[in-house]
């Protein structure tokens, strides 16, 4: 977009770029809480350290494809990909378009993919994307605020789609998704980072 395409922007638009420069990724990530606070959960990304206790657990050589559910503005998106194998692929789904145009912008990373989409559908998504399953699956949707029946799609579809061996990465803000993850991970690994806004529940869930 040239100066005058620019100025002749509706007003909304011109203010909206201009908070997104003047702001980045958190006046991105704010916008995105205050029109999907239901499916953002959070006001604020996740601490450095919450980034790194939610991926110690992961197999990076044994790892050709993570997926993440609900990336916002990428807090995830580089960690994995610097930890990642040249030949592996990261796929992240968001059904906020702002946050998947931001990301499809910013992070220039050919096995970096962003998707539009619902994290219900993830078998497909993969099969699209030329994979039969997932090593990983990272998640920090708010499952317990999610609507009616779309927690447990989600949950299932994972199940589904991990390889035997992989794992469901959940981080959330209290215990309580512990409840649903059990009906569809027999095995689960319990972790907490204090360092963080607020708190931060860790849940790796195994696929026997």
């Amino acid at each position: 977009m040239n100066s005058t395409q620019a100025a002749r922007a509706p007003l909304h638009q011109r203010v909206r770029r201009k908070a997104e420069r003047m702001f980045g990724p958190a006046g991105i990530f704010f916008k995105g809480f205050v029109k999907h606070p239901v499916m953002v959960g959070a006001i604020v990304p996740s601490s450095r350290r919450t980034i790194a206790r939610v991926l110690s657990k992961v197999d990076w050589e044994r790892c050709d494809l993570f997926v993440e559910y609900g990336p916002g503005v990428g807090t995830f998106c580089q960690p994995v990909l610097d930890r990642l194998r040249r030949d592996a692929r990261l796929i992240v789904i968001d059904t906020n378009p702002d946050f998947i145009t931001y990301l499809a912008r910013t992070i220039g990373d050919s096995r970096f993919i962003a998707v539009h989409g619902s994290a219900a559908d993830v078998e497909s998504i993969v099969r699209q994307h030329g994979y039969d399953h997932a090593d990983y699956v990272l998640s920090g949707l708010p499952f317990t605020t999610l609507p009616e029946g779309v927690g447990p799609a989600i949950m299932a579809a994972t199940q589904r789609v991990l390889r035997p061996g992989g794992a469901f990465l959940v981080y959330q803000y209290t215990a309580r998704a512990r409840a649903l993850m059990s009906r569809y991970f027999h095995r689960i690994d319990k972790g907490f980072e204090p360092i963080n806004v607020p708190p931060c529940v860790i849940s790796w869930g195994w696929k026997d």
